[in-house]
């Protein structure tokens, strides 16, 4: 009888289950149907023509491209990908997600660490913004109005067949949307010399709730929010307008590579010296994984390397590393050999600016500058999970020891140290929401690469400030009613007393909170 009794609720249950399944599949393809209905309607230029659905051929292609981390790839996919050529094209996909329902991702590079411009748990439409990529230069100005679909490589290719002395405080990745890195902050080579990329945009056009195309005059506070607070909270980002920066006709790139074993006191010293370099040398530490052959085995260690960029001539830079590292050996005729090995303790070249750009992204300083321009989908993509931190004091040195075992333990893991001082140090915590400046040494990026999607990886899972460009979903998320006292636990760790403003911001230029997402900046409240 019990039995019996159990069957029947099982039975209840399941039917119960089945309609519910039943309900929100029809609602989610009458949200499909009554969106494309709305664009019909209400767009006077055809806008179903730049709407990708899954049945259409190059959906998959265009969403492949998108997600550069295939962690999200089994992840739930858009309902619509809309990619606009036109900026006016844009309004009524704003319009009918809204009128239907539909949550809007942007996605301007989909560098995001997370995921977070093509998943989400709601129905929702990815605005590819990749085709909105034109740019136009003004050098009597020296400023470069950039559409935020444009790449870093598009735009350091573009800047340097119009100058040979000019350039623009940069991110490594070629492939990074400005719209996005830009609106999260842009460390970068320059940032010692110029600031961050956040810190050199004069002006900029966004796209609000409504439609309406806002620009700098008579909105103040928003373009105070989105260098650096996250363009995606507040509307959509449609092009900047970037003060370029002068640099020389020449650049010296050297690296500098050692096994962390019986060098721990030259990596020491980096940390306590390299935010006080002066602002023309830039001397990031790298830590990860090498290997060297004993037989038939492979032996793991921990090696470390130094990717430095001085803005002058090697001539110049040659005095300052003898007074500040002369334990580098660099010397003047080591930065015109014409053939280095691949992996060698050094290597230096004098270079133009472009040239630097493709070295930091570890290219030979010889390839073409047209490489900048790819856009093909990798063949090889790695699985990957990062995170940041902020230092104000030195790593101690059994924190050190204890990094060094972790490593020995990750498939690949990598640290990434990139030092702050010179101009990071002249601007004002609050003068964007990128408040990381004066107090701290360097910036640091935990990152670990696997080979498949089965690993569990090590990150740290308590660090006391964030970069918000290395998105890290462990901090915390919004809940369902987008609370903003217990957002603040994650969002005072991007931008700690920054994070209120930003968020009495977005009451007044999103105020029905439609721009939202997994950390996006949530309504202020008082009652927190």
């Amino acid at each position: 009888m019990l039995l019996l009794v159990q069957r029947k609720e099982i039975g209840s249950f399941q039917i119960f289950f089945d309609l519910l399944v039943s309900l929100i599949l029809a609602k989610c393809y009458s949200k499909e149907e009554d969106f494309l209905l709305c664009l019909s309607k209400y767009s006077k230029n055809n806008t179903t023509q730049i709407i990708y659905t899954p049945k259409s051929p190059t959906y998959l292609s265009i969403l492949e491209y998108a997600q550069k981390n295939p962690r999200w790839w089994n992840s739930s996919h858009p309902l619509f990908i809309a990619s606009p050529r036109k900026e006016k094209e844009i309004r009524p996909v704003l319009f009918c997600s809204k009128k239907v329902g539909l949550q809007i991702k942007i996605k301007s590079g989909g560098h995001d660490y997370e995921g977070i411009s093509f998943r989400s748990e709601y129905p929702f439409v990815m605005l590819d913004l990749s085709n909105l990529n034109k740019i136009k230069i003004d050098l009597s100005e020296e400023t470069a109005w950039v559409q935020a679909g444009e790449t870093l490589g598009q735009l350091y290719y573009a800047i340097s067949k119009k100058s040979k002395v000019h350039g623009f405080p940069r991110g490594v990745c070629f492939s990074i949307g400005t719209g996005g890195i830009i609106s999260g902050g842009g460390l970068g080579a320059l940032m010692r010399k110029f600031g961050l990329a956040a810190d050199n945009v004069v002006d900029a056009r966004v796209m609000d709730v409504n439609g309406k195309i806002l620009e700098r005059e008579k909105n103040e506070d928003l373009f105070w929010a989105i260098r650096g607070g996250e363009g995606a909270s507040f509307g959509v980002i449609l092009a900047w307008k970037l003060k370029l920066v002068r640099v020389p006709e020449k650049l010296t790139v050297f690296t500098i590579r050692r096994k962390l074993e019986g060098n721990r006191n030259l990596l020491q010293k980096w940390e306590k010296i390299s935010h006080q370099l002066p602002e023309d040398l830039f001397i990031r530490a790298i830590v990860q994984i090498g290997g060297s052959s004993a037989g038939n085995n492979v032996e793991k260690h921990v090696e470390f390397y130094f990717q430095v960029q001085y803005v002058g001539h090697v001539d110049e830079l040659i005095p300052l590393l003898k007074q500040y590292f002369p334990e580098f050996n660099v010397e003047r005729n080591d930065c015109f050999q014409e053939n280095t090995t691949d992996g060698a303790e050094k290597e230096c070249y004098e270079v133009s600016w472009i040239q630097s750009v493709l070295y930091f992204f570890f290219r030979k300083p010889t390839e073409s500058p047209e490489v900048l321009l790819d856009n093909t989908i990798p063949t090889q993509k790695n699985y990957n999970k990062g995170t940041s931190d902020f230092v104000k004091t030195p790593i101690t040195k059994s924190a050190s020891e204890m990094i060094e075992r972790l490593f020995l333990e990750e498939e690949s893991p990598q640290l990434i140290f990139e030092p702050f001082g010179g101009k990071m140090n002249e601007i004002s915590e609050s003068g964007t929401p990128f408040l990381h400046r004066k107090e701290n040494l360097y910036n640091i990026l935990y990152l670990v690469n696997w080979s498949d999607n089965t690993a569990n990886p090590y990150v740290a899972k308590s660090p006391r400030t964030a970069y918000l460009n290395y998105r890290d979903f462990d901090f915390g998320t919004n809940q369902e009613d987008y609370s903003y006292s217990k957002a603040k636990i994650w969002g005072e760790k991007y931008f700690n007393a920054n994070f209120e403003r930003l968020a009495k911001v977005k009451s007044k230029v999103d105020p029905n909170n439609f721009f939202r997402n997994e950390q996006s900046i949530p309504l202020y409240s008082s009652d927190s």
